[in-house]
């Protein structure tokens, strides 16, 4: 399956990228997903936004799945579908 991962504020400047599809397995969770960003990305993401060690986001960043926090679902176990959106940003960002 196939889903949109959006990128935003201090996010993108670890990717490089504004968003990308990636094409992980069905029934994949946020976590899967997160862990294969974090391996694709290095250190920097792993140490500034998701611990895949731990299995949870830092805490000056969230994850959304088609516009709804994860905390407000089952967290990074929130099962992903095909098409799914996926936001990574910060919570705050300067002006």
């Amino acid at each position: 399956m196939q889903v949109k991962v959006h990128y935003i504020s201090l996010v993108k400047s670890y990717t490089n990228k504004g968003q990308e599809d990636i094409a992980i397995p069905d029934n994949s969770t946020v976590a899967q997903l997160l862990d294969r960003i974090a391996e694709e990305y290095g250190t920097q993401f792993a140490s500034e936004v998701y611990d895949p060690q731990k299995k949870e986001m830092k805490q000056t960043f969230v994850a959304m799945v088609n516009g709804v926090l994860v905390d407000q679902l089952k967290g990074v176990d929130t099962a992903l579908k095909d098409g799914d959106s996926v936001i990574l940003m910060s919570l705050m960002t300067g002006g």
